[in-house]
């Protein structure tokens, strides 16, 4: 296939392709926080912490297969790259249907998954029935989850990241009047927020699905007339998708473990504490996905770059994605710095939960700082699909978070935060050190 050179990436073009991501992004931990406030201000600390705690669940299921947003985004840029539009499209069906069945087996097994869930992460007495009504619910929302990862990161690896806007703030938007009316006027409780969640996955799917095969879109059909289901489900096409994300839910997983833990070291200390962090990860959560914006576009360009074969591409996304990246790890600092106590009592009205919360904001402050540079290289290295180093730098990272939190528990709480921000400072540096490796790979610089 014959190659295509993007043009020359400027500071105006990452915005123009970061700014969409950024907004969507950033809905997606406020439906969170929407979550948490509808549950904070009209439940008890038990429902909160039930809900905290069936979130985690419910992220360690689901995001185990992030590996379909992640490795077909990175694919999908690479065949762009090549100007390889088939395999483009070819992508698009293999990962909606891979999300459609993986997410309906999921839903099968929705009682033994829950059951394995709440021995990993114990929910005992007033928790257990919010924290099981709600993975219950959202368990239904999986099939529709799991492919919608797959046209979201079809869209970012095309580059269409309006499209990828309009499509998660539809979802978000639905999501947000589905618990509001559920939990408020029909009173469902956690079981209404996993609900709403779900059948706004639902929503989002069909719309979705409508984006991806609109005008300028993908052309499964035509392209199955054309050529038949050999280059859908051709053998090396699908075991190399199989193969990135082998190593891509490896390291998902270990990472989720490493938050999972996290959750489980709150619920320690007790359900105000597992509240409170619970609160303050709804900060976390803004940050992780507003800096995301500049990881999926380092990830786009990065990818475009291998699939052209070409260093200078490279260089420049690195660097410049990198300069937004931690000037806006520094902004939202600042931010969470001016913006947080209003937040904390914004988000919950329990006095023991607020100030548990307010006590260790400063921590929730550092996360930003701390994690853009690691969430920056993900991007890089999912771009040029280099599963195997990602799983290593996130499984060593969490190893290392485990025996952090292990030596610092008799510092309670305190203890709990420093591990998770040493755990950034781990991947950051292992995946930095593999950056020159990984720069090798390619082609050398293009002339001018």
């Amino acid at each position: 296939m014959a190659r295509h050179s993007p043009r020359p990436l400027t500071r105006r073009a990452v915005i123009a392709q970061a700014w969409p991501i950024m907004v969507g992004q950033a809905s997606v931990p406020l439906v969170g926080l929407v979550d948490t406030m509808v549950i904070g201000r009209s439940g008890t600390a038990s429902a909160l912490a039930g809900v905290a705690l069936g979130a985690a669940v419910i992220d360690l299921v689901f995001w185990s297969f992030g590996f379909l947003r992640m490795g077909i985004s990175g694919l999908v840029a690479q065949a762009t790259g090549a100007g390889d539009r088939d395999e483009s499209d070819a992508l698009l069906v293999r990962g909606v249907m891979l999300g459609l069945a993986i997410g309906a087996v999921l839903w099968l097994l929705t009682g033994p998954i829950m059951a394995a869930g709440f021995i990993a992460l114990p929910s005992g007495g007033a928790v257990a029935g919010p924290a099981r009504a709600f993975v219950a619910a959202r368990f239904y929302g999986a099939p529709a989850s799991l492919a919608g990862y797959a046209i979201n990161g079809w869209m970012i690896g095309r580059r269409q990241t309006r499209l990828a806007l309009v499509l998660q703030l539809v979802m978000n938007v639905i999501n947000v009047a589905l618990d509001v009316t559920l939990v408020w006027h029909y009173g469902l409780g956690a079981r209404g927020v996993g609900l709403g969640t779900a059948l706004a996955e639902w929503a989002a799917l069909l719309v979705g699905l409508a984006l991806a095969l609109g005008p300028g879109g993908a052309r499964p059909l035509a392209l199955i007339r054309r050529t038949g289901l050999g280059i859908i489900m051709a053998r090396d096409k699908l075991m190399r998708l199989f193969a990135v994300n082998r190593d891509v839910m490896i390291r998902t997983v270990a990472l989720l473990i490493l938050f999972t833990w996290f959750a489980n070291a709150g619920a320690r200390l007790g359900a105000v504490t597992l509240a409170a962090n619970h609160v303050l990860m709804q900060f976390v959560a803004i940050g992780a996905f507003v800096l995301d914006a500049f990881s999926l576009t380092a990830e786009e360009r990065v990818g475009h770059a291998f699939g052209a074969g070409e260093r200078r591409p490279f260089d420049r996304a690195l660097r410049l994605t990198g300069e937004f990246a931690l000037g806006g790890g520094a902004l939202l600092a600042l931010l969470f710095v001016v913006a947080g106590p209003w937040g904390v009592a914004a988000i919950t009205t329990d006095a023991h939960i607020r100030a548990t919360a307010l006590a260790f904001l400063p921590f929730a402050v550092l996360v930003p700082l701390l994690g853009a540079p690691a969430w920056l290289l993900d991007g890089v290295f999912i771009g040029a699909t280099d599963g195997r180093a990602l799983r290593n730098a996130a499984l060593l990272s969490t190893l290392a978070y485990l025996a952090c939190d292990y030596a610092l528990r008799p510092l309670g709480n305190t203890g709990v935060w420093l591990a998770l921000l040493l755990s950034y400072g781990f991947r950051a540096g292992n995946l930095g050190w593999r950056l020159p490796a990984l720069r090798a790979r390619l082609a050398s610089a293009q002339p001018a």
